[in-house]
């Protein structure tokens, strides 16, 4: 195991633990070190464990997170008491004389899943001449129609657990997506690299063709206005090489963008591409992919929040009949004004309670049955979107198994034709030797030479990225990699 993966791998163990900040800092700070170095050598497990760390598309979903779970608090915290303190203090002047009032009010409410809503209220002032009062008021209101039932009262709490479940969702597509751009971009500047390879064995191999032609012409076996074709060969793989130096320069930067780093950073894509055939069962891939495949789990979630939404909306349009109860106690003391023994108070007490039952039913209101048509066709909307989901699901599924084999066809196919251009421009070249072929017959075996090692490389990157695809569109692309979905703490983040 290269050295660096060391590092990969002991990141990912401590994703596993649940911390996604700490779990890349091992392989951050071994990476911190080499880029002191002259050249940053990555492989692709490096690559990824960046830009799990580091990629702004990936902090920011990550933060959003942040506000989503506590969304879910609020929802969750819908049958939790709630308190409400209020004070106040207010001068006052009447007939030239002058009073302090002091008050104080609370107000607690309970709402329960049956829809009841019990309520508790205080409220006491204290003035400066001995003039008191307080009064205590507790309600009970339990809907038996309109918003009445465990249904009607959970139903925002089982949306926003729903909401919670696709923001989830939503956040393991983020990072898929972005392991898959990574990957596709690593490679990219792998491609590049093998073609620079490329391009400056094929120079080699002109500027020795040229050594041959000039010994062949100093001997007389070779016309000299032969050698120019190799001069203008050996000048248009120098192009070539250029254009390769320049299309380093192109994936490397697009890749230090994806991994957030700076764009001076010198990058080198290291490490073998493991190519094997991986055998691919279509009904398999189609049974994970629609277990796992997040656009298809969401749109599900999103019928199953459509339904609550249109019973809900059915709920809203019952009559309000409700059960009310209530009791007031409220007592209050007085010296007056104009006393002369402020000592001597009246006391006064009063207790009133109620109880019986109220409708209300509105007529002509054509909003109602408005939000109602709503959730009916989002309903209809939604379920037609599964089978639309589904129907895609299943041919990116169709589609990337065959491109798979496709890809791996072509790959052995590239490599014997590669083989066969290295025997068949070996032959020529030993044929040249004994003056029974031309230039002009080296230099077009080396062009084919030349393709088929790009077509070789080019089916090699066409297959892994067909592979990463696949893991993509079946929702295997963080298990493939092993990285957990470390979620946000609210307890520990900082406001």
């Amino acid at each position: 195991m290269p050295k660096y993966a060391r590092a990969i791998s002991l990141a990912f163990a401590f994703f596993a633990c649940g911390s996604r900040v700490d779990a890349a800092e091992a392989v951050y700070s071994e990476i911190h070190e080499r880029r002191q170095q002259e050249i940053l050598r990555l492989t692709l497990g490096d690559a990824i464990a960046l830009a799990v760390r580091d990629n702004r598309g990936i902090q920011t979903a990550y933060l959003q997170r942040v506000a989503q779970k506590f969304d879910l608090y609020v929802s969750e915290g819908k049958f939790f008491p709630k308190l409400t303190l209020a004070t106040g203090m207010l001068d006052n002047k009447a007939a030239g004389l002058s009073s302090r009032t002091k008050d104080i009010t609370t107000n607690a409410t309970l709402a329960l899943p049956t829809g009841a809503k019990l309520s508790l209220s205080t409220a006491n002032a204290i003035g400066s001449s001995s003039s008191n009062s307080s009064s205590t008021s507790i309600t009970l209101t339990q809907p038996l129609l309109k918003n009445g039932g465990l249904d009607a009262n959970t139903a925002s709490i089982r949306a926003a657990r729903l909401d919670e479940q696709i923001n989830r969702l939503t956040l393991k597509a983020t990072l898929s997506q972005t392991v898959t751009q990574v990957t596709s971009a690593y490679r990219e500047l792998l491609r590049a690299q093998e073609q620079r390879m490329i391009a400056e064995a094929a120079l080699q191999r002109s500027k020795d063709l040229y050594q041959v032609n000039k010994a062949l012409i100093s001997t007389g076996r070779m016309a000299e206005v032969e050698i120019f074709q190799t001069e203008a060969e050996v000048a248009n793989r120098e192009v070539a090489l250029e254009e390769a130096e320049n299309q380093i320069d192109t994936s490397r930067l697009a890749l230090l963008s994806l991994l957030a780093l700076e764009p001076r950073t010198p990058v080198v894509a290291v490490g073998a591409k493991d190519i094997r055939l991986r055998g691919i069962d279509l009904a398999q891939a189609l049974t994970i992919a629609l277990a796992n495949q997040p656009d298809y789990l969401i749109a599900q979630l999103q019928s199953e929040r459509a339904k609550i939404n249109l019973d809900y909306a059915k709920n809203q349009q019952l009559w309000d009949l409700s059960l009310v109860a209530g009791k007031t106690q409220s007592r209050g003391s007085s010296g007056g004004f104009g006393s002369v023994n402020t000592t001597q108070t009246s006391a006064q007490k009063n207790d009133t309670s109620y109880a019986g039952i109220q409708l209300t039913i509105p007529l002509g209101d054509r909003s109602i049955e408005q939000a109602t048509v709503r959730a009916s066709v989002d309903l209809k909307s939604q379920t037609l979107k599964v089978h639309e989901t589904r129907q895609v699901v299943e041919q990116r599924i169709r589609d990337a198994v065959r491109n798979v084999q496709t890809r791996w066809r072509q790959l052995e196919l590239s490599n014997k034709a590669r083989e066969l251009s290295v025997l068949k421009l070996n032959a020529e070249k030993e044929k040249l030797q004994v003056g029974r072929s031309s230039n002009f017959q080296i230099l077009s075996f080396e062009n084919d030479l030349r393709n088929a090692e790009n077509a070789r490389v080019n089916a090699e990157i066409a297959y892994l990225n067909a592979l990463t695809d696949l893991d993509e569109r079946m929702g295997k692309t963080l298990e493939v990699w092993s990285i957990p979905i470390a979620e946000p703490e609210l307890a520990n983040y900082e406001y």
